[in-house]
């Protein structure tokens, strides 16, 4: 999860609400859904965000929505903007690995060295989240008063290029250097280079970005120093390079709502593609950025009340989307269909003007339809849920009266929940700490830190490589931290030592978590299994210390354990083992190899096991 440091002191200003201590605004920004993890030494507080509000990611959006929040503003908004002075043209040279460019032009920001640090910040969270490290979206912010766009004599305006170059080409001096580098002496030479040269691994040609005066950006690495943001700047061009307009798009209109909250006036560019063929297909030969249309989705009324369980007549709804940031309209008749409705009966379906037109209470929610209104700037409203979850929290989540369900079943807990518990409080006893990690992980923290290929196999046994096996990964993640399922819980742990070394010694960890791969045997095409692991970190650890806990483990479920040599690459040659359980090999024990340790950052030995957990059964 990102976490953000946010000013208190901003805050108050932004929401106009001097009065707020910083426990109230701690105790409003947990009802939106924002956790308190801290101070910096600053004095500012550190917020841990959902993935899904990105609009949150600097003070100003957390601003906003706790103006809206407090009912101090209403609905949708959208900032004006000027008429398109700048032309963005994009060469069909440009890689075709990074073929879109979107952006624009802010003028008259009210800059100061703290809206500088929060717009770098922001810039920063936005690459690590929605840009995955910039790898699907590269943001470039520069002084507009250092560019020279072409075409200023005959009038017809400014304009930048967007290029390929070739790597040891056109010369720029880029940021914190002092003399002009070439695109490959950036990337083996400056340390911004070393970190982000891998997105260029296979480019031919480089992505590059020129004014009249030459070369000022080089995405999606680094800017140029000509073109640098600082304190005592006004007028801002925002440029965004990547691999799908949607995104990009996206990120840019966040980076104009913040902006606009610090005084800037938003100023249209112009996109013009080389052809409506090829990447560009979709997009057409030319666009006009950025795009500030609202989207529009629609939840039946009786949809609303079923899920929170509150009885709402329509004027609250309204009022609840309105202080959401969203804007809602009442359509009424059959054409509801669980929350969606087709566009055309919305257009023709009667739609109050004004809250007097509406009746003061819901007869028959069926057929009673909400069409709501999405501002640009939320990347999150997929599904009629999405609307519902955002009214609730405008209603408040802590106003909910809990009841039981109206179901004719008496609950219990499941078989597996109990053989889950159980070895849980064996583990316990066994002077493990019990965690609880995420279910995602990357590939590098799943195989690569850990020697494993996903394809490996046992030579002579037939089961696949403990921790192998083909990955459940997500089509589009918005984070590259989390992209897949891991294929089982060793990993998790060993990362959670890695955070933890700062922390006493020993440290026994212990986590019975889901882990998952892909098979085609079952119908849902992914094979899913409860696993334990376990690591033992200390600067005695031994295969033996780990043997004994899980022989212990094993005679708590009368279970006849066997531990045969074998080769596996997490761990040390010699000093590994299958586990073998009623004769069926379901895990493996050993102390973890020397390189695993160092790419964890762990300078003292650590013996490990792991297990699935239905072979104690």
């Amino acid at each position: 999860m990102p976490v953000v440091d946010v000013d208190p002191d901003e805050l108050r200003e932004l929401t106009g609400h001097d009065e707020k201590s910083d426990e109230e605004l701690k105790s409003d920004l947990f009802n939106l859904g924002l956790e308190f993890e801290g101070e910096t030494d600053d004095g500012e507080l550190q917020l841990e965000f959902a993935p899904d509000r990105l609009d949150r990611l600097s003070v100003e959006g957390v601003a906003r929505s706790l103006r809206y929040q407090y009912g101090d503003e209403t609905g949708v908004y959208v900032p004006d903007t000027n008429d398109p002075d700048w032309t963005y043209h994009v060469e069909e040279s440009v890689p075709e690995g990074r073929p879109y460019v979107t952006g624009a032009i802010v003028r008259d920001v009210n800059m100061t060295e703290d809206v500088l640090e929060s717009l770098i910040q922001l810039q920063e969270k936005l690459h690590a989240t929605m840009g995955r490290k910039r790898d699907k979206a590269a943001i470039g912010i520069h002084d507009l008063t250092m560019l020279k766009g072409a075409g200023v004599a005959d009038e017809t305006g400014h304009s930048i290029t967007y290029r390929g170059i070739d790597p040891d080409g056109d010369r720029f001096v880029p940021l914190d250097a002092d003399s002009e580098m070439t695109p490959a002496d950036v990337l083996a030479d400056h340390p911004i280079g070393d970190k982000f040269g891998h997105l260029l691994d296979g480019f031919d040609r480089y992505p590059a970005i020129y004014d009249d005066l030459g070369l000022f950006s080089f995405p999606p690495v680094i800017n140029g120093r000509r073109t640098e943001v600082e304190a005592d700047s006004r007028n801002l061009l925002i440029e965004l390079t990547g691999t799908d307009q949607w995104t990009i798009d996206h990120i840019c209109n966040i980076i104009c709502y913040a902006l606009s909250a610090r005084g800037g006036t938003i100023e249209e560019v112009e996109i013009e593609y080389p052809t409506a063929i090829g990447p560009y297909e979709d997009v057409g030969g030319g666009l006009v950025r950025p795009d500030f249309e609202t989207d529009t989705k629609h939840v039946t009324h009786d949809r609303i009340e079923t899920i929170l369980g509150v009885d709402f007549d329509q004027r609250e709804v309204l009022d609840y989307f309105a202080r959401a940031g969203l804007s809602a309209s009442v359509v009424s008749g059959d054409a509801a269909d669980d929350g969606a409705i087709d566009a055309a009966a919305a257009d023709t379906a009667d739609t109050p003007d004004t809250d007097d037109d509406l009746p003061d209470r819901v007869a028959d929610a069926d057929g009673v339809v909400y069409a709501v209104e999405i501002p640009p700037y939320r990347v999150d409203v997929l599904h009629p849920i999405d609307l519902i979850d955002d009214l609730g929290r405008a209603y408040g989540f802590n106003e909910l009266d809990p009841r039981y369900p109206d179901v004719g079943t008496v609950g219990g807990r499941h078989e597996r929940t109990r053989l889950e518990d159980t070895v849980r409080t064996s583990l316990i006893g066994l002077g493990f700490e019990d965690l609880l990690n995420f279910h995602m992980i990357s590939a590098e923290a799943n195989y690569d830190r850990l020697n494993i290929d996903p394809e490996t196999t046992v030579d002579d046994a037939d089961h696949r490589l403990v921790g192998a096996g083909d990955p459940v990964e997500i089509t589009g993640p918005y984070s590259e931290d989390y992209t897949q399922l891991r294929t089982w819980v060793l990993p998790s742990l060993l990362m959670v030592l890695e955070n933890n070394t700062h922390r006493a010694y020993p440290q026994d960890l212990a986590e019975i978590g889901l882990a998952a791969e892909v098979d085609d045997s079952e119908n849902t095409n992914v094979a899913e299994r409860r696993s334990i692991g376990a690591v033992l970190a200390r600067n005695d650890a031994t295969y033996e210390d780990a043997k004994a806990r899980l022989a212990a483990l094993c005679d708590d479920f009368d279970a006849d354990l066997e531990t045969p040599p074998t080769d596996h690459p997490t761990f040390i040659d010699g000093r590994a083992a299958d586990v073998v359980i009623d004769g069926e090999t379901v895990g493996v024990i050993g102390e973890i190899h020397p390189q695993v340790l160092v790419d964890h950052d762990l300078e003292l030995p650590v013996a490990a096991f792991e297990l699935r957990l239905d072979a104690l059964q």
